[in-house]
């Protein structure tokens, strides 16, 4: 074990001694649920698409912002300057009417293609408007309306923050209700973003029909090959994200299904480490707020 797992393992292991047992009782409910929790299941109104409709949906005001707020770094983790964007009332406006511009389509009146790119950038626009509003905030878990829910699931994820046609809509609904069941893509994870140092990057080009697909396994192939993804802390123990664990029905429900995804998009020596991998498998994951 490397010298930063086992600092970050010591840390958790003190601050666990400091939690009380009710909270420790709260908390393993809220591991064994999560994992239902983030299950994929249909949403039936949204089950609906018009092939035949060639228009477009125009996405010009996201990529003002990302390209005005959005930090590439050395890192390899992208950052968003959401204190900046909080203090020009011009861009959080413009954040906002952007997401009311979404709010009066029916994204059912559109093609598959124009739909999912629809609501990746819903989702992330979403997020950094959530982030933005309640801002300075050290992690988006913090942000919540119910305190007691959130012991169990924290964060803002099963909080209605948005109304298309006619329904209630929470970023939960996005990801899990229309997103991963309508399309059946795992590299879904690699496009919505939940403003977290652990989370795939959010994307510096706002998603369309033509580039989704582009987008999507680029990102997919640059948080694999980030430690993020995936770390080797010896030959037979390696750490990958959590996603992998809270999100297992999309890479095969087992171990060897994730080992043959990031197998996928593994390249140079991390490629040759995890051909033939049959060493075992932990979950870490860095909720920290991905700001400068």
């Amino acid at each position: 074990m490397t010298r930063l797992h086992a600092e970050a393992a010591s840390a958790r292991t003190r601050r666990l001694a400091r939690i009380p047992s009710l909270l420790i009782a709260i908390s393993l409910v809220g591991a064994t649920a999560n994992a239902q929790f983030n299950k994929a299941k249909l949403i039936p109104f949204w089950d609906a698409s018009d092939e035949s409709n060639a228009e477009r949906i125009d996405h010009s005001a996201w990529q003002d912002l990302l390209s005005a707020y959005l930090r590439s770094h050395d890192s390899g983790v992208n950052r968003f300057d959401y204190a900046a964007l909080k203090a020009s009332h011009g861009d959080t406006d413009k954040l906002a009417r952007y997401i009311a511009y979404l709010q009066e389509l029916d994204p059912r009146d559109y093609s598959r293609a124009e739909q999912k790119a629809y609501w990746i950038n819903f989702y992330n626009a979403l997020t950094v408007k959530l982030v933005t509003d309640a801002f300075p905030v050290e992690s988006i878990r913090d942000i919540r309306k119910n305190w007691l829910a959130g012991l169990v699931f924290p964060g803002p994820w099963d909080d209605v923050h948005a109304r298309v046609a006619g329904q209630d809509v929470t970023l939960n609904d996005i990801e899990n209700g229309i997103l991963r069941p309508i399309w059946n893509d795992n590299r879904i994870h690699y496009g919505v973003n939940c403003a977290s140092y652990g989370c795939p990057n959010l994307s510096g080009t706002a998603f369309s029909a033509e580039n989704t697909d582009g987008l999507l396994e680029a990102g997919a192939r640059a948080y694999v090959n980030h430690t993020r993804g995936v770390d080797f802390v010896d030959e037979d123990f390696i750490v990958v994200s959590s996603i992998y664990d809270w999100y297992a029905e999309d890479f095969g429900d087992s171990e060897a299904g994730v080992i043959e995804h990031l197998a996928r998009y593994a390249e140079g020596e991390l490629a040759g480490r995890l051909k033939n991998f049959v060493g075992a498998m932990d979950y870490e994951y860095d909720w920290s707020l991905n700001q400068p």
